[in-house]
């Protein structure tokens, strides 16, 4: 749909269906036009009265006699498909309906809006809404939007697409406020039919646009989505999101422990880093991240120079570098001699810089600073501590040719140079006439937001790469014969995963005492008894697991117990006799499929910490060996792999390939899988085996 919607927001004529004097939404759309100069023609078009905003009006879109573009239309509900029936026959393909009463009040507004999207699509129609206040093309200077848009109107190289009316106008006054300037911003209404994906895609092909700035409610079309940012990721585009919502999976996955520590929100966490968007959780960081975004593009690395006038600030951007997970490293030794040429005597050279308050004398100092920094091999990037003058001296010219001064060497600096301001406060007006006469850069409002920014840049510069490339095709489909809503209790799901290269742990299912004790003394004391029988998903919750087990007595004892226990719940089963396996570290490695993004991978310390601690880390499938190494580092408890207090350290190598094989493996599976659980799965040096196993299907 790019080329419809290139016509859509680039109209050379637009009439407004519905104009009246009665309309705030009518008066602001013509004066949005009129005062952010459309170089078109705008038609107001209203059947019951000749003149409207002091302007002629034509009583229909037949009376204006000339070729028509755009049709933004607020007439009343029940009106809107005879305007678009009337536009059709005049040519008119493209339409942004503002009037509400559709697919948001319920079943009759749905099926107003279906038969709106049929029509439209049987005469080639391009329709944005209904119930949006349309969009502001900044860059080609063309407003069909129906809320007021204060001055100055910024054009620039965001682009912003809401699944929301009301917070339109608002983001669009902070960016403007830290003058951050904006290609397009789309108010998307009900997407009937063009969708957020959809205009997406049209700002992945935008010259004038090289951000993507999204406030989501939800994610309509999943597939289009990874799609469209794939796209976006292999043009150099990031894609920052605003994603509202949360909720539980569906129930069907609270079989396995998994679904205690996968939701909608954090499976929306997995699939964003899949495909290289840049989360963030408040609309301040959805703008200053992606104005910094426009501003510096790439970042080459985690290490950090800060060059600041404060010792305080030093401090707080010391703590929010270790939040963000970036580096502060120490200056190079011929970094040092340099900056202690120029410093006072007083300042104390180190990372981060401060170059103290003696820019009050020196206004020169802060610049220079800078260049010395800039330059040290060991550094990835600069963060400039620096505001813009908010109040015009009575003399600008000093003012101008300090800041030039600063701008010419970050332009000339080796690695990028980010702004950040002391707090978030709006740029006055001669702060952005400094901008403007210098080209001073981009600057992140407020170091609360700007290190985030940072860190935001930092972590797509990262993942772009990766998030670009195409997935790989899924292997041979493994066939499986199930019943709808089948549930593999251990003894049948570990014997499935073993046959399918998963290393589990050995058992033998026994049917009485004898053959119980007959299979502990085959695999030697102590062993572990559990009972096993058809769609019995978690064992311990009816007592069904006997550890320890020592000697013939203790097996014989234990297979009445977990026996009777199952006859008590009107269960007929057996039992699984296993050896014992001690030390080593607990894992819990489940997949689940979510309804939107597909099968989901957590891993996580198992055993009993799953339910405490819920400490674990989701990635969509399919997962390579890497990405299971990035998962675990995630871990809070990631220690305990890696040889903590002595403990013997998990071969992580061997590990990853074993985890991503069962990734690997429950792709294989199909459409059929509902979840797979191993927990635990138990980690010893380079020993990896699962312990115990469920597998549910849809």
């Amino acid at each position: 749909m790019t080329l419809s919607l290139r016509e859509l927001f680039r109209p050379h004529s637009i009439a407004l269906v519905g104009a009246t004097d009665k309309s705030g939404w009518s008066l602001s759309t013509f004066q949005n036009l009129r005062d952010h100069r459309f170089a078109g023609k705008v038609y107001l078009v209203n059947p019951r009265t000749e003149v409207v905003h002091g302007e002629t009006a034509y009583r229909s879109l037949s009376d204006i006699g000339q070729p028509v573009d755009l049709a933004y239309v607020m007439v009343p509900t029940p009106a809107v498909l005879s305007v678009l029936r009337e536009g059709a026959g005049l040519g008119i393909r493209n339409y942004v309906v503002l009037t509400a009463g559709f697919g948001e009040t319920g079943p009759e507004g749905k099926r107003l809006e279906d038969e709106i999207v049929a029509f439209a699509t049987e005469h080639g129609l391009t329709v944005l809404g209904p119930n949006g206040n349309g969009y502001i093309n900044a860059a080609g200077a063309t407003t069909p939007y129906g809320l007021p848009i204060p001055a100055p109107l910024l054009s620039g190289p965001v682009g912003v697409v809401l699944q929301s009316g009301a917070l339109a106008s608002s983001v669009l006054s902070f960016a403007q406020a830290r003058n951050v300037g904006l290609s397009l911003l789309t108010s998307m209404g009900n997407e009937a039919m063009v969708s957020v994906t959809d205009v997406m895609s049209y700002l992945v092909d935008d010259p004038d646009t090289s951000v993507i700035a999204l406030f989501l409610e939800s994610v309509r079309h999943p597939e289009e989505f990874a799609r469209v940012c794939r796209r976006a990721a292999r043009a150099g585009k990031p894609v920052v999101a605003l994603k509202i919502g949360t909720s539980a999976l569906a129930s069907h996955t609270a079989q396995a422990h998994t679904g205690a520590l996968v939701g909608d929100d954090r499976v929306i966490d997995a699939a964003f880093r899949r495909f290289g968007v840049v989360r963030v959780h408040s609309l301040e960081d959805l703008i200053i991240t992606a104005g910094l975004l426009a501003s510096v593009g790439r970042v080459g690395g985690r290490r950090l120079g800060v060059v600041t006038p404060s010792g305080g600030a030093s401090e707080i951007i010391a703590d929010r570098a270790e939040q963000e997970g970036l580096e502060l490293p120490a200056f190079a030794p011929e970094t040092v001699h340099r900056l202690k040429a120029i410093v006072p005597e007083f300042a104390t050279v180190q990372n981060p810089m401060d170059v103290t308050g003696y820019v009050v004398v020196d206004r020169t100092l802060l610049g220079r600073a800078l260049e010395v920094v800039a330059e040290d091999p060991g550094i990835d990037a600069v963060l400039l501590l620096n505001d813009l003058p908010r109040v015009q001296p009575a003399d600008p010219s000093v003012t101008l040719q300090i800041a030039g001064a600063t701008a010419d060497r970050i332009r000339r600096a080796p690695v990028p140079v980010m702004v950040v301001s002391n707090v978030l406060a709006d740029i006055t007006e001669f702060g952005r006439y400094v901008q403007a006469q210098t080209g001073f850069p981009y600057v992140a409002g407020g170091i609360e937001h700007g290190m985030a920014a940072i860190g935001n840049a930092v972590r797509w510069s990262e993942t772009v790469t990766a998030a670009g490339a195409e997935p790989e095709p899924v292997g041979a489909a493994v066939p499986v014969d199930v019943e709808p809503g089948e549930l593999w209790a251990e003894h049948r799901a570990a014997a499935f995963l073993a046959s399918h290269g998963v290393p589990v742990v050995p058992a033998e299912q026994v049917a009485d005492e004898a053959s119980a004790v007959a299979a502990a003394e085959r695999f030697g004391y102590p062993v572990v008894l559990k009972a096993a029988a058809e769609g019995l998903g978690h064992k311990s919750d009816i007592g069904g697991v006997r550890l320890g087990l020592s000697g013939p007595a203790d097996v014989r004892t234990a297979y009445r117990e977990v026996t009777a226990a199952l006859s008590a719940r009107g269960l007929t089963g057996a039992a699984l006799v296993q050896p014992q396996r001690q030390g080593g570290v607990e894992l819990l490695v489940g997949v689940v499929r979510d309804a939107a993004w597909g099968l989901t991978m957590a891993i996580g310390l198992g055993g009993v910490w799953v339910e405490v601690l819920g400490d674990s880390a989701l990635r969509l499938l399919p997962v390579t060996p890497a990405d299971v190494r990035e998962a675990l580092a995630e871990l809070r408890g990631h220690g305990l792999l890696t040889g903590a207090r002595g403990t013997e350290p998990a071969d992580l190598e061997r590990l990853s390939e074993v985890v991503a094989g069962i990734g690997t493996l429950a792709l294989s599976l199909g459409d059929r899988l509902a979840a797979l659980e191993i927990n635990p799965l138990l980690v010893r040096g380079a020993e990896v085996e699962a312990l115990d196993a469920l597998i549910t299907w849809t």
